[in-house]
């Protein structure tokens, strides 16, 4: 095992036991060092692949910010290593919208009328229809769109999936934007997607969750198929 492996290691078994858990603090560097029986450099460095991974926050200078803080964020590791293999081509886009409508279909389905990630794709949504809607170019609208999804996926209650559902959408959003300068009218696609945004809203809302599944399922196909992304093997 290598040195900076040991403070992952130690880390898993801390919070396994109950002894650390999100919130807390991690010992000082010279403390964990001294008890792992590693160097402070190893010690260091175990820290920044954990925080790169999304399991601690490090903060610097004095009060109730400083120090390191385990914070536990996973969509994080999944955006960084997606986004990562998208671009090396190792993860086809396609083979990712194929999950996003595994995952999406789902969590339709499963979504809570009451969440409260509902009332923000709503407000997400107003901001897509508003007065100034057809002023938003295709960058902001996507922007919100992706928002939107996620929220929904949230609404499911499944953390990890709406990690993973965050993580799919950043890892592929600016291969989403190229697509829409291959689409023949952008306007008349905004305008189909706002009114099944809603479609899909209402009906999770409704409680007609599987009704919420067969549209998300026919919104993500149409959005792509009109784009030709079943056609291509992008590099992303």
């Amino acid at each position: 095992m290598r040195t900076h492996q040991v403070v992952s290691a130690w880390l898993e078994q801390e919070l396994a036991a109950g002894r650390l858990a999100i919130g807390s603090r991690l010992p000082g560097e010279r403390s964990m060092a001294e008890q792992l029986g590693i160097s402070r450099a190893s010690v260091r460095e175990g820290t920044r692949v954990l925080e790169a991974l999304g399991v601690v926050r490090a903060g610097v200078g004095s009060g109730p910010q400083a120090g390191t803080i385990i914070t536990g964020n996973p969509a994080l590791a999944l955006d960084s290593a997606l986004r990562l293999h998208v671009a090396s081509a190792h993860l086809p886009v396609k083979d990712i919208v194929e999950t996003r409508l595994l995952l999406e279909a789902w969590a339709a389905e499963h979504a809570w009328r009451d969440s409260p990630a509902l009332e923000r794709a709503a407000r997400l949504l107003d901001e897509m229809d508003g007065p100034d809607a057809h002023d938003l170019g295709p960058g902001a609208f996507l922007e919100r769109d992706a928002l939107f999804h996620v929220a929904l996926a949230e609404a499911a209650g499944n953390v990890l999936v709406g990690a993973m559902m965050g993580s799919l959408r950043g890892s592929i959003a600016a291969y989403t934007q190229r697509l829409t300068a291959d689409l023949p009218d952008w306007g008349s696609t905004s305008d189909r997607l706002r009114h099944e945004h809603r479609a899909i809203l209402a009906a999770i809302v409704g409680g007609e969750g599987l009704r919420a599944a067969d549209l998300v399922r026919h919104h993500i196909e149409r959005f792509y198929r009109e784009s030709g992304v079943h056609d291509q093997h992008p590099e992303a």
